[in-house]
């Protein structure tokens, strides 16, 4: 047994550091250990072993404290990942292996499913389906020359999962594993459903719902090789499954998908790499690709399969744009007229709005004053039941104001509208209808979002009104009618995929109408009835949005002609948040290769957040090879001449530019 250990921490440092093994002897590769670390305690992670001591005084080794788990928790396949991901994200090793890994201390009794009402065959095929999935697994399998990646691209209500779960199925029985990736854990609920009625006790489910020894225990029945279908958003695509065989990414070009924390990696880039290191096949699927999907797809790199008819009795529903310029309130008459006939019908109907809160821009029309979160560079919103304004971004709370701060003049307020104002709007309206709201204030509670739509499935609600969380995926035979309250919201934000997200949002939320019968309809209100964004997305031309945003992206050398590194920069000062930026401008400089270019530094979109002043530097090239190692130096650089009280955030391939 050796006696000394090599540790990494979840820290942004690529050093391994050495300790003595513990007297007990319980430390090994891939268990975690709190050992002493300078001034603190910190958990660690065993990442090897040593018979002799490094090349420093033996003596000076502090030793291991205590071992946390039992068993080991990774191997040389999951260190071997996260040593690709640190360098790939540019983020420390134990950064990588945290953000993998469940954070539980111990293991407790959870299981997902059982294998009551077994499911081993579903739904009698289509002809596209079939020929979808014979296309997919003889690729996987039939032609060694084929790509190993697959994209199934079918309008809502195609049957997508159904070809996923063959895809699963014939994976299960070739000995394989699978990894089902959705970009919500509403998703995650439903899936979870259809998945445990098929494969029983061979499935899982891991999601940040579960508590941390839930997750733990899983992640361990995955190691051992008692679960091979593991089903779950972003971060179950590390689940530790054996002979992986198969890659599912459901609703690939949701944004849920790239992490918002270090390190910013995107489960469709470590899909990839998984897939490409195991031999395993990655099948992605959606609606409305990503326009990096759309353009692999269209080079030939993806292999495609097309899904183009509705099943179970549904046809694509009729879409409408309505000019909200003369409506007063959030509901205009056409809307209305609708909800009420669709209730007449004995049908249901869900409200979308991308917004929470009551309402959210308070303006002056006196002196024009704006009611801004003191720690951020962004908009108050009002929470009528709260009698609050909120800042969405910090948690900033503030009484709203009687009168304009500035002026004193009565004619100020909050405009503009959100889930809570259309719900009172349309209870106002439609006393008679059973109205429940889904949104992030609604649906704290665990469990609360799947018993909503649950009771909207069953038939128990007559209008369900939410943000994205009844957007995407979801299946309810008893919807007629959507309602996309106010369409424009994502169109103001300034980020060169605002006009993506505005189309892929219209597109997904239509969907969930006339799914099971001919005669779904869809509103669509917004001040901009002109837009080339919300215009293609009423007519479902999905083909023509790509081909002029992408001829667009062509143009302004933005993703996917592109590759982009972010630089954030955040200081409590404002003065050390600039000079830092023009200080990393400078370094960045000399190291960028001709075929790259820095843009910026800039204020960032959202320039102030929870007290810090946010700066940011692009780093944009033709290929991510040589933008990296000038990246790579340039964190190096800094390294040696950091600024106190100045935090930096590193982002490749950024997602949002907010």
């Amino acid at each position: 047994m050796s006696e000394y250990l090599d540790i990494i921490f979840d820290l942004p440092l690529k050093t391994r550091y050495s300790y003595r093994r513990d007297e007990k002897g319980e430390a090994a590769t891939g268990k975690r250990a709190m050992v002493p670390f300078g001034r603190r305690e910190c958990l660690g992670y065993i990442v090897g072993e040593r018979g002799e001591p490094p090349a420093v005084e033996a003596g000076k080794i502090k030793s291991v404290r205590r071992v946390v788990d039992r068993e080991p928790l990774f191997d040389g396949a999951d260190l071997e990942l996260a040593e690709w991901m640190a360098a790939y994200y540019l983020c420390g090793p134990g950064e990588a292996l945290a953000a993998m890994l469940p954070s539980g201390r111990r293991a407790g009794s959870y299981s997902s499913f059982t294998d009551e009402g077994l499911e081993t065959e579903g739904l009698d095929l289509s002809g596209e389906q079939l020929e979808a999935l014979e296309g997919i697994l003889g690729g996987e399998g039939g032609n060694p020359e084929a790509p190993s990646t697959a994209y199934l691209y079918g309008i809502t209500g195609s049957g997508k999962t159904e070809v996923f779960l063959r895809s699963a199925d014939h994976m299960l029985k070739a000995g394989k594993s699978v990894i089902y990736l959705v970009p919500e854990i509403s998703l995650t609920h439903q899936t979870a459903e259809i998945i445990g009625r098929r494969f029983g006790s061979a499935a899982t489910t891991i999601h940040s719902g579960m508590t941390g020894s839930g997750r733990l225990t899983e992640w361990m029945r995955i190691r051992r090789g008692e679960v091979r279908i593991v089903v779950g958003p972003r971060s179950a695509v590390f689940a530790p499954v054996r002979k992986l065989g198969l890659i599912i990414i459901d609703e690939e070009h949701d944004g849920s998908y790239k992490s918002g924390n270090t390190p910013r990696y995107h489960a469709r880039q470590v899909a990839m790499h998984r897939c490409s290191r195991e031999g395993a096949l990655l099948l992605m699927g959606s609606a409305t690709p990503s326009a990096e999907a759309w353009k692999l797809m269209e080079s030939g790199v993806i292999r495609r399969f097309n899904l183009t008819r509705r099943l179970s009795g549904g046809a694509l529903p009729r879409i409408i744009p309505v000019s909200l310029a003369q409506t007063e309130g959030c509901l205009s008459r056409e809307l209305k007229d609708e909800i009420r006939r669709t209730a007449q019908m004995g049908r249901q109907t869900i409200l979308f709005l991308n917004r929470r809160g009551f309402s959210y821009f308070y303006h002056c029309r006196s002196c024009g004053f704006e009611l801004t979160c003191k720690r951020c560079s962004v908009s108050l919103t009002y929470h009528k039941s709260r009698g609050r304004a909120l800042c969405h971004y910090c948690g900033f709370e503030t009484a709203p104001p009687g009168a304009c701060p500035r002026c004193g003049s009565l004619e100020a307020g909050f405009t503009g509208f959100g889930t809570e104002l259309i719900e009172e709007e349309v209870r106002k309206t439609f006393p008679d209808l059973r109205v429940r709201r889904a949104d992030a204030d609604t649906t704290t509670r665990k469990g609360s979002l799947a018993e909503v739509l649950d009771v909207f499935k069953a038939g128990g609600i007559d209008i369900l009104l939410g943000t994205q969380m009844v957007a995407k995926g979801l299946n309810f035979p008893g919807v007629r009618l959507v309602g996309v309250v106010f369409a424009d919201t994502g169109l103001h934000m300034p980020d060169f995929r605002a006009a993506e997200r505005t189309f892929s949002l219209i597109v997904q939320v239509s969907g969930r109408a006339g799914r099971y019968f001919p005669d779904g309809k869809v509103i669509v209100q917004t001040l901009r009835p002109g837009d080339p964004a919300i215009n293609r997305a009423c007519a479902l031309d999905v083909e023509g949005f790509f081909k002029a945003e992408l001829a667009q992206r062509a143009a302004l050398g933005f993703p996917p002609y592109s590759r982009l590194i972010r630089f954030t920069l955040r200081s409590k000062s404002s003065e050390k948040a600039d000079k830092a930026a023009e200080r990393l401008a400078a370094l960045a400089r000399p190291l960028i290769p001709a075929d790259a270019e820095i843009l910026g530094p800039a204020e960032c979109p959202i320039g102030l957040q929870n007290g810090n002043y946010r700066r940011q530097l692009l780093l944009r090239g033709k290929t991510m090879g040589t933008l990296h190692r000038a990246a790579a130096a340039l964190l190096e650089a800094r390294e040696r001449e950091r600024e106190p009280q100045v935090y930096l955030e590193t982002d490749v391939d950024p997602v949002n530019l907010l």
